[in-house]
């Protein structure tokens, strides 16, 4: 049954709990939530800001302590190898899934600048059908021997991509020196921008709130940006290996910060580079999470926590092959973690006869390819292809722009009719929405597909969880009731679910129980604040006092959500790289999402007021809380009425809608390929009345 075949009820219906289940469309197109700026700014109370940081924290140390315990324990050059070989299948499952077979690449020169010692050819190849890429390559005029070395450059986060002065310098650098270089547009960057108006403008302004306006999106389909992205360099390679003047025995990456990040990424994926160099990311997890770094989405690789992969691992997949790690003495990736990643590989590489082969360089600049960085790859790669006996940077001519660029207007969706990220994603929304149709889920099936996208912890519904008791306050903070306690309810080791009980009178002890066989109790999931909704949201204050005599009212604020709402990551917590995503993304990576914890979290207040004899729960939330605590009410039939105001339509809808403003934080990696939310609020449609 499709959601707007729902009946739109009146307000005044939708707040009488007793009447069941409500589920209107009210507020919101679909996929759209209330934007940061519009979130309610009431001073909530906020009394464990740094809880779900320190749970993340402890899991990511858990996974390096494991992890290293592995690594140390090898002893032989078999048993390098065997961890060689291993590390290459688990980094293939953190990208998966990657195109089953390449396309033609359909490239073409489609112009050319004469320099001094070296051309700057203007390329356009296809990674994917009508998915255009851009790119400079750098070739040296002296080939002496026919044929020269090549590197493929990965572009960190400049809007101008290839075109960005460092960029521009390194492959300037590498060509004056002897060693050709390929150069393209990320997605995202220079000629690639996936959000513009016909004119040109751009609707999305920087490469970070692009990446993670189709990255975050394109999860519910089952796909990575950081997989797509690599495959642009995949395909980058496979150009340049296809050019007469390249020698395939010497053929390397380099990138700096985000093109650090996908130089780490394709040395994992890749087995033809025969050397590599990059520079400014590689780190640790633990560092990154410990000095709460936030990265953007092609820089989480889902399920690369969980498969025990850490930055050093990705750099393992290519030993015995050369690698020189170049981090920054100044910059925010942690150069400590960069010494520690050199200090794991040192002892692999030693195993394997190779340790010469591993380097690290720290430079004394902030984050950046300085010239300093630039000069050590230089020695590197030239160490290992004797293109040149020099290594000091030659003078660099810094282009225009216009100049490097390859189409008339500077992008590639105006000129070429390129297809946009977004248009695969909402592509394959589609084929999943039809395949969901010819099979759809309901029942005991459904719910099963439902507990294991979300990847519950472990539960006894029987076993109560234990609770702090907050100290009780009095009538000043406006709430509907005169009294109120809080409670701090154990869901899990490390976290407590807030929660708000209302009083008429005082009352400091442990949670009441219910009066009588067939007490009413009110469940408020908070979809930002419990202690603000509380004194500020006219619906709960009204479902409030529509209670009848005796019931009990709970507010609750899951983990990351009011009194936990994390105090960290350096932005606004609700931004869309701020805490709220940072731990999202954390969650991805060790294959447990922050909505199935935020879930588990409504759920173990179910089981709390279960035991306290409260047998006929009404549960309500509004916006995101409807996620959650849908979800909760629908895996558990204690709850015996919802109100669910201004829910999520569908995944689907966010999935094919360019500008959704859903947040990371509620969204499940690969659920559309087995079910929606719609088949939810269906299955919940009973509880009518």
């Amino acid at each position: 049954m499709p959601f707007d075949a729902f009946s739109q009820p009146s307000r005044r219906e939708l707040l009488h709990l007793a009447g069941g289940l409500a589920i209107s469309g009210l507020g919101f197109p679909a996929g759209r939530v209330r934007a940061e700026t519009e979130t309610p700014d009431l001073e909530p109370y906020q009394r464990f800001p740094r809880m779900v940081h320190n749970y993340y924290l402890k899991k990511v140390r858990g996974v390096e302590r494991r992890a290293l315990e592995r690594k140390s324990a090898l002893s032989t050059k078999a048993e390098a190898e065997a961890y060689v070989t291993d590390v290459r299948e688990r980094v293939a499952k953190a990208f998966a899934p990657m195109p089953e077979g390449k396309t033609p690449l359909n490239a073409k020169v489609v112009g050319v600048l004469d320099r001094d010692g070296y051309t700057v050819e203007k390329i356009i190849f296809q990674s994917r059908p009508k998915f255009h890429v851009t790119a400079n390559l750098y070739l040296p005029k002296e080939r002496p021997d026919g044929k020269v070395p090549g590197v493929v450059g990965s572009c960190g986060h400049s809007s101008n991509g290839k075109c960005a002065e460092a960029y521009q310098a390194f492959s300037q650098g590498l060509a004056r020196l002897g060693t050709a270089c390929l150069i393209f547009d990320p997605i995202g960057q220079g000629e690639r921008s996936q959000y513009l108006d016909p004119s040109g403008k751009l609707l999305m302004k920087g490469p970070t709130r692009e990446h993670n306006q189709c990255g975050n999106q394109m999860g519910l389909v089952g796909e990575f940006l950081g997989s797509w992205r690599a495959w642009d360099g995949i395909r980058a390679l496979d150009y340049l290996l296809s050019r007469p003047e390249i020698d395939p025995r010497y053929v390397g990456i380099t990138g700096n910060s985000g093109g650090g990040t996908m130089s780490t990424w394709l040395l994992g994926l890749e087995s033809r580079w025969t050397m590599g160099a990059p520079s400014c990311f590689v780190t640790t997890w633990r560092r990154n999470l410990e000095n709460e770094l936030p990265q953007d989405n092609e820089q989480c690789p889902p399920r690369s926590l969980a498969l025990e992969l850490d930055h050093d691992d990705y750099l393992a997949a290519m030993a015995p092959r050369p690698v020189i790690v170049m981090a920054q003495e100044r910059d925010y990736f942690d150069a400590r973690g960069s010494e520690e990643v050199y200090g794991r590989l040192r002892h692999l590489y030693g195993l394997l006869g190779a340790e010469d082969k591993i380097q690290l360089h720290v430079g004394p600049d902030p984050h950046g390819y300085s010239q300093p960085n630039r000069e050590a790859m230089y020695r590197f790669f030239n160490s290992l292809t004797g293109a040149s006996e020099l290594s000091e940077e030659p003078d660099i001519v810094v282009e225009e722009d216009a100049a490097l660029q390859c189409t008339p207007s500077g992008q590639v969706v105006l000129d070429l009719d390129s297809r946009t990220v977004f248009a695969f994603t909402r592509a394959k929304a589609k084929r999943l929405e039809e395949k969901r149709a010819e099979a759809p889920l309901s029942g005991e099936h459904l719910r099963e597909a439902v507990a294991t996208t979300l990847r519950l912890p472990r539960r006894d519904s029987s076993d109560a969880p234990d609770y702090r008791i907050l100290r009780a306050y009095g009538p000043k903070r406006g709430y509907p009731t005169s009294h109120w306690v809080h409670y701090a309810v154990e869901t899990e080791p490390g976290i407590q679910a807030i929660c708000t009980m209302l009083r008429s009178e005082s009352h400091v002890s442990r949670l009441p129980a219910a009066p009588e066989k067939g007490s009413h109790a009110l469940l408020w999931v908070a979809e930002f604040s419990a202690d603000a909704e509380l004194r500020e949201n006219e619906a709960l204050r009204e479902l409030v006092a529509a209670q009848p005599a005796g019931s009990l009212v709970i507010a609750c604020d899951p983990r990351g959500v009011g009194d936990s709402l994390p105090g960290t990551a350096g932005a606004r917590a609700r931004d869309y790289y701020g805490a709220d995503y940072f731990y999202a993304a954390y969650a991805n990576m060790l294959g447990r999402p922050y909505l199935g914890g935020k879930t588990h979290d409504v759920l173990r207040v179910l089981d709390l007021l279960a035991s306290r004899g409260w047998s006929r729960i009404h549960l309500a939330a509004s916006g995101q809380a409807t996620v959650p605590g849908g979800l909760a009410a629908f895996l558990d039939d204690r709850v015996e009425t919802v109100c669910l105001l201004d829910p999520l339509e569908s995944w689907h809808s966010i999935a094919t809608d360019e500008y959704y403003q859903w947040p990371l934080s509620h969204m499940l990696l690969g659920v559309l390929e087995k079910w929606d939310l719609p088949q939810v609020w269906e299955a919940l449609k009973p509880r009518m009345a």
